[in-house]
């Protein structure tokens, strides 16, 4: 397990053990991510220490249907989203059928829990004029989303120029330069985040214009991107990266912060999260939005599902699908206002 804050309370030893043993199970026998196993620690994690407080329980074989129930109902008195706590009885779930397969629990407690069902909510897809803003050059205004938290005042003199007469400094240029790969890249490639930062140099085809991508379950696919991201990308690689990076820390990674080292989630989270809201006029808060919408745009121009379910790395049709819902109350939307009998 990992090492959370002194001050989080820590389930028991008996506990944490076998919890430890899944986790290592599923990073080493059925490949999940870092992001999937933090999520279930921190599931399992939470319920061990509920248990033991409420209950004394020091082992998974001591916990009992009711305790989940309880643990449950305190979620739902604190108006936790539904999604959250599906994941976590689906997280719990599956730990109960691993320990029951290994003769760790009697029988399984989890098998009764019904998971709550999913909000169903469309995601937010910006508009083509709203991307064509968020991606503008910044020869004609200055780079949307730019880290200027992420860019402390050197004193350096500055060797570059906004439209607006800011003098920028070179470490500023390279870092509107990457901030505008990130958000080219995951418009262009409909990337998750955690496949973006994961991109190293050497995972970029220049002749064919691909990129080639560590999904989920690492399973990897190829992904094409187009010409204003070769663009922005060949800025990026021949002028502004070496100003960042630091070779024995990036190690090939393809996008870097101001320390040197490989870009983290957080950092590209913030870069499109700051981008996002410079817009003005979109709700849409975090970078799947940009992710939503090539797909939407995709489907509004006429690809096959299948295609861009290739193209997103969806194990299943069914999520993909979603999309086809967001075309279609486009469309609806579309026809209410322009359909004299509407």
């Amino acid at each position: 397990m990992t090492h959370p804050s002194p001050d989080t309370p820590q389930p028991p030893a008996q506990f944490a053990e076998p919890v430890a043993d899944y986790l290592d199970y599923l990073r080493l026998q059925r490949g999940r991510s870092e992001n999937t196993l933090r999520a279930y620690e921190g599931d399992l994690r939470s319920l061990a220490v509920f248990v033991h407080r409420t209950h004394q329980v020091l082992t998974p074989a001591q916990v009992q249907v009711f305790m989940l129930r309880e643990w449950l109902a305190g979620m739902y008195e604190a108006e936790i989203s539904r999604t959250t706590i599906a994941r976590r009885i689906s997280s719990v779930k599956n730990f109960f059928a691993w320990a029951l397969k290994h003769r760790l629990v009697p029988e399984d407690p989890a098998l009764r829990l019904a998971a709550p069902k999913k909000e169903r909510r469309l995601p937010q897809v910006l508009q083509p004029g709203q991307i064509d803003r968020l991606l503008a050059d910044p020869a004609d205004q200055p780079a949307a989303g730019a880290s200027r938290q992420d860019s402390p005042d050197t004193g350096q003199p500055g060797t570059g120029q906004t439209p607006a007469g800011i003098q920028l400094s070179e470490q500023q240029l390279a870092i509107h330069a990457r901030d505008r790969v990130i958000a080219e890249l995951l418009y262009a490639s409909g990337l998750r985040i955690s496949e973006l930062v994961s991109l190293d140099v050497a995972d970029l085809d220049f002749t064919r214009r691909t990129l080639k991508v560590l999904g989920k379950g690492n399973k990897e696919r190829m992904v094409p991107f187009g010409s204003p991201a070769q663009r922005v990308l060949t800025s990026w690689l021949l002028t502004h990266r070496k100003v960042l990076a630091d070779e024995d820390k990036a190690r090939g990674a393809l996008l870097v912060g101001v320390r040197g080292a490989r870009l983290n989630v957080r950092q590209a989270r913030e870069v499109i999260a700051r981008a996002l809201k410079s817009l003005g006029d979109t709700s849409a808060s975090g970078p799947h939005a940009l992710r939503h919408t090539v797909a939407t745009h995709l489907l509004d121009g006429g690809a096959d599902l299948r295609a861009v379910q290739e193209f997103l790395g969806h194990s299943s049709l069914a999520t993909t699908q979603l999309y086809t819902h967001v075309s279609v109350d486009r469309l609806r939307q579309s026809y209410q206002q322009a359909h004299p009998r509407a």
